[in-house]
C-alpha cells in the first residue's frame, strides 16, 4: 500500500473484512485500531510504501506491517498538550503481545498478537493459518 493517510483507512477496512470473514468480529474493534497506529506511523516514518500481512488461527490474530523506512520504532511518553505520539502506547494497551523485527533487505516490521481467551497457542503451523495481504 502507498504510505499515504488513505491507506490507512484502507488498512483498517481490510481488517475489518478479514476478521469478519474468518468469525473473529470480537477483535475486529481493537485489532482495527491496532493497524490504524501502525500505519499511521508509517505514513508519518516510514517509506514509501507499507504491507500488511494478517494471519489466524481461528482464536487468535497475527498481524504486521512491514515497511523499508530506517527508523525503529519506540514508545515514548506523550506530552499532554500534543496531538501525536501515542501510537505505541495504544497498541500495547490493546494487543497482547507486540514487538519489531529488522528486516536483512531494510526496513522493519512491527507485529502484534490479539486474541481472546486461553495464552496463545502460536507458534501456528503456517498452512493451517488464514493469510490477507494487504
Amino acid at each position: 500500500m502507498p504510505a499515504v493517510g488513505a491507506s490507512v483507512a484502507e488498512a483498517r477496512a481490510l481488517v475489518r473484512r478479514e476478521l469478519g470473514r474468518w468469525g473473529l468480529d470480537e477483535l475486529v474493534d481493537d485489532c482495527s485500531l491496532i493497524v490504524s497506529e501502525l500505519a499511521s506511523n508509517v505514513v508519518r516514518h516510514g517509506g514509501n510504501v507499507f504491507t500488511l500481512r494478517l494471519g489466524s488461527n481461528g482464536t487468535w490474530v497475527y498481524g504486521e506491517v512491514f515497511d523499508q523506512g530506517e527508523g525503529v520504532p519506540h514508545q515514548r511518553e506523550a506530552d499532554i498538550d500534543s496531538i501525536g505520539g501515542r501510537g505505541l502506547l495504544i497498541v500495547d494497551e490493546l494487543a497482547d503481545d507486540w514487538g519489531v523485527a529488522g528486516s536483512g533487505r531494510g526496513g522493519k516490521t512491527v507485529w502484534f498478537l490479539a486474541g481472546a481467551g486461553s495464552p496463545s497457542p502460536l507458534p501456528v503451523v503456517p498452512h493451517q493459518m488464514r493469510i490477507a495481504v494487504g
